[in-house]
């Protein structure tokens, strides 16, 4: 009963995700358009508007774990037990940020934005991804979209800080504009570096180099951000191949 319990859980939670992230622009809730938001906040962090519709990408991920988690057959598989209330916690920790961000309560959203990371983290850790082997079917459909969600949270989180600050009016100690980028893009580097050679995980690191192309597209006119920022993207495809390249450990085969 209790697995049931989770797998209609989840099926609950991500579809009412997907209906909210679909209405907050759709109506728009509160009359205001989530990329419009945004755009109000000056900062450099943001990627052009076209790199956001990574989100269909995230909704066909999300159904296509949901479908794998609520199969009969996956109903005791240990992972889907792990890992199912967090994706349920980390969907209303979604929803809560859209209406936060819609309603202006931009302080508080950098704790909602918090909360879905770190259901992402360890929902990414339970899967065991990168360490060890599982068939194909939970690969395709349930590793793969956490990886690509987990990669853009990644880059959300940071934009959303950034965000807030503008908010807050921060005066970054007297730095720059350009060199708290710099900062942050240093911060995205070391982080998908780590995973890169711990975790050998190429969506992951796609999803952080879509969003870096974004930034450094829109930001184009601005040399002290577009450099640095195509540098970073170098240095993760660099990253990435010299962890791909290098002898990977042997992986252990998941229980069932």
């Amino acid at each position: 009963m209790k697995d049931i319990l989770r797998q209609v859980s989840v099926i609950v939670t991500v579809l009412a995700t997907i209906v909210v992230n679909t209405l907050a622009n759709a109506l728009p809730i509160n009359g205001l358009n989530t990329g419009e938001i945004s755009d109000r906040f000056e900062v450099y962090f943001v990627p052009a508007g076209y790199v956001f519709s990574i989100w269909g990408l995230i909704y066909i991920g999300l159904i296509a774990f949901t479908i794998f988690q609520a199969l009969p057959s996956q109903r005791q598989n240990p992972r889907m037990r792990a890992t199912g209330w967090w994706v349920s916690l980390g969907g209303l920790a979604n929803i809560a940020w859209i209406f936060l961000w819609h309603y202006e309560i931009f302080p508080i959203t950098i704790l909602a934005m918090a909360a879905l990371l770190i259901t992402l983290i360890i929902t990414y850790l339970r899967l065991g991804i990168g360490r060890t082997q599982v068939p194909a079917a939970e690969k395709w459909a349930a590793r793969l979209p956490i990886s690509i969600y987990l990669g853009w949270i990644t880059v959300a989180t940071v934009a959303n800080a950034t965000s807030l600050l503008d908010f807050l009016q921060w005066d970054g100690f007297g730095l720059a504009p350009e060199i708290w980028m710099v900062i942050m893009l240093g911060v995205v580097l070391i982080l998908t570096a780590l995973m890169n050679f711990t975790r050998r995980d190429v969506a992951y690191a796609s999803v952080i180099l879509w969003a870096l192309a974004g930034i450094g597209l829109k930001h184009a006119a601005v040399s002290a951000v577009a450099l640095p920022t195509w540098i970073t993207f170098g240095l993760v495809v660099v990253t990435l191949l010299a962890a791909l390249v290098t002898r990977k450990p042997a992986l252990k085969l998941a229980s069932l």
